[in-house]
Parts: C-alpha cells; structure tokens; sequence
C-alpha cells in the first residue's frame, strides 16, 4: 500500500486583483496534485488566527499587515514567509531598486550591463534644463514617480522632451535617461531558481527630428504616436518581428538574477532590460516588479507549483540551499495597446498574443 502524500499548506494575501489573475483553477488544482493546498487568507480576520501555513505567500503592504507576519512568523517559527516585506520595500524606491544592480559584480566577456543615468527631484525649484545639465541628462527623460508601490500612481509615467515639460512635475519624481533601445523591452521574470527571457515592444526610439517637432511632453500611453507607420491593418504587426530581436547573452541574464536574487533576498521578481543603441553589446536594468504578473507566462502553473515544491521541501535548509538556474526563453508578439497594467510600470506592453518556446537552456 503506498504510502499517503505529504500535504502542505500555502497561505495567500493578495490584493483582489492580484488574486483574480495569479490564483487560477489551473493553478490551484496542479498544485493540489503535487499535495499543496492554495488557501486563501481571510484579510479581515487576524493573520495569527488561521493556519497553520507551511508557507504564506503575500503582496499586501501597511504596518499592519507587516506586524501581523511578524507575529506569524514568531508564532510559527518554521512556516516561510514570501517575502519580507522589509526587502520587498527597497524596491518601492525608484533609487534603492537599481542602486542593487549598481552593487552587482558581474563578468562577462561578450557584453556589459549597467543602468541608466537617473536623478531623484525633490523639491520643484530644482527642475531645470541646467539642473538636467549638471547631472549628465538630456532630453528626452522619463519621469517616473519615486515610489513604485504598484499603485495606479505609481505607474503615471512621462516622456519629457524639453524644458517647458519639466514644469508639469510634481516631486518627488525621478528623472531617468531614455536610451534608444530599438523599441524592444526584454522582460526577465525570475521564479526561485527559474528565470525566463521575454520580449515584448516597448516605445519607439526618438530620433533628433523628432525631438525637435514635439510637444514638451507625453504620457507613456500616448508615445506609441510617435511612429509614423499606419496601424490600421495586420501588415503594421508583422513588422514587428520579435523573432528577429537577437537576446540578450542568456548567462549574462542568468548571472544578473542570481545576484539580484541574493542581493535582495527576494524570489519573485522581474526585471526589465534594453539593448543600448548606442553600444550594441550593452545592457541596461531599468525597472524592477515584485510579484510580477506571472499568471502571463505559458505554464505559469508548472513554474509556481515546482516553485512552492522546491521551497516547502528544502525549508529546514533555506532558500539559500536553491542555486540552480534554470533559463527559458520565448517571444511575445504585441497585438493592442491597452497601456500598463497591475504590475509593470516601466514601459507600457499591450496584450500578448504568445508564441512558445519551451525549450529549456541551462546556464
């Protein structure tokens, strides 16, 4: 007679749309297969009441909310919490989140990563175009707000192209340099031990012409105007050939996610990369997502459920004892333009029609 499964209980605090989107039927009956039980966190009742969980997986924030994991995790010594919300809050600052791909030591022989020239305003008297100057900017930048919270807010991002629209910011907002980066994005979502590359269209690049001709700024939603191409038919979508965007060095991906990953202390995340035009073989981080949208990702359900598997069954020995990386890699083709969405504030993606490849790199 076999012997019965071991069964193991995942606690989840999601914001309602959080959970709309990741917790799927598909998703909760896999994990149940593998004897993982996806209970849903009941908010309005003390977190200390319910349970026990072997694991609680969360995307809320507050005081509250973080005394109640404290006295969860002192109550229950051994259930892992994902993640801190102390680590989890270095990258609700637009600053702190890519100081920590500053920090990164990282060598490789074919390319070379960095992140974009940025600077924090805090007081409204010191947006200048001679203030710009000074620490190395240009136009075009993009204005982003300081905190990334994952708020609607928090996403109000523009494309500022001269000094008339620097007076529409409101501090505090970080100025950040837009590279030319051949209108492609390559999103880099790390689950544990897994990462996957995905590209995706983002804005145009901006020639000199036109920086001269427009208005003195636009929200990101409005920058695909930018192109001159019609958009009115199919013939516009398949110029946007993802399958000819060489990626990026695949170990140098993995290299960067492993050292955010210890950096952070953090499990889930993403991280967005552009090509340099400037420098071909350069790559720069600009944005990072806690608890990105994975419910996008084809087979999402296998990646989170071995995920849950691996870290429920090496707990005693750490999230540390996970140090293998495993990279996959496909293409996203843009079919809309709805804007951004719940968690990407970096630059606005539009809904995916998605063309697989499932073939796993080890690196």
């Amino acid at each position: 007679m076999a012997e019965p499964m071991n069964r193991y209980s995942v606690g989840y605090a999601l914001a309602p749309k959080k959970q709309a989107s990741f917790i799927q039927v598909s998703l909760v009956n896999l994990a149940q297969e593998r004897g993982i039980d996806l209970i849903k966190i009941d908010t309005d009742k003390p977190l200390i009441d319910q349970g026990p969980f072997d694991c609680v997986l969360h995307k809320l924030y507050g005081e509250d909310w973080k005394r109640q994991l404290k006295g969860y995790g002192s109550e229950y010594p051994h259930a892992l919490i994902i993640d801190s919300p102390e680590k989890i809050e270095r990258l609700h600052n637009r600053i702190s989140m890519l100081q920590v791909v500053a920090e990164l030591e990282i060598k490789c022989e074919t390319a070379s990563f960095g992140i974009p020239k940025q600077t924090v305003i805090y007081d409204a008297k010191m947006v200048s175009a001679n203030y710009l100057e000074n620490e190395g900017l240009k136009f075009p930048v993009i204005a982003k707000p300081l905190v990334a919270d994952g708020s609607a807010k928090s996403h109000k991002m523009l494309l500022v192209f001269n000094k008339d629209g620097l007076r529409k910011l409101k501090p505090p907002i970080v100025l950040q340099e837009f590279v030319n980066h051949g209108g492609v994005i390559f999103k880099v979502y790390v689950v544990g031990d897994y990462v996957k590359c995905v590209k995706r269209k983002s804005l145009p690049d901006v020639t000199d012409d036109n920086l001269g001709r427009l208005e003195s700024y636009l929200p990101f939603s409005q920058v695909s105007n930018l192109n001159t191409c019609e958009k009115k038919d199919d013939k516009y979508y398949k110029l946007m050939n993802l399958e000819d965007v060489e990626l990026p060095p695949l170990s140098l991906l993995a290299d960067i996610a492993r050292g955010l990953r210890r950096a952070t202390k953090l499990h889930l995340f993403n991280f967005d990369v552009i090509r340099d035009n400037r420098v071909g073989n350069r790559y720069l981080v600009i944005d990072i997502n806690y608890f990105p949208g994975y419910a996008k990702m084809p087979n999402y359900e296998r990646v989170l459920t071995d995920f849950f598997w691996d870290v429920l069954n090496q707990k005693d020995k750490g999230f540390e004892s996970l140090k293998k990386v495993n990279f996959e890699k496909e293409v996203r083709i843009l079919v809309g333009n709805n804007g951004c969405n719940e968690d990407e504030g970096t630059l606005p993606v539009s809904p995916l029609k998605i063309e697989e490849n499932e073939n796993p790199i080890q690196v």
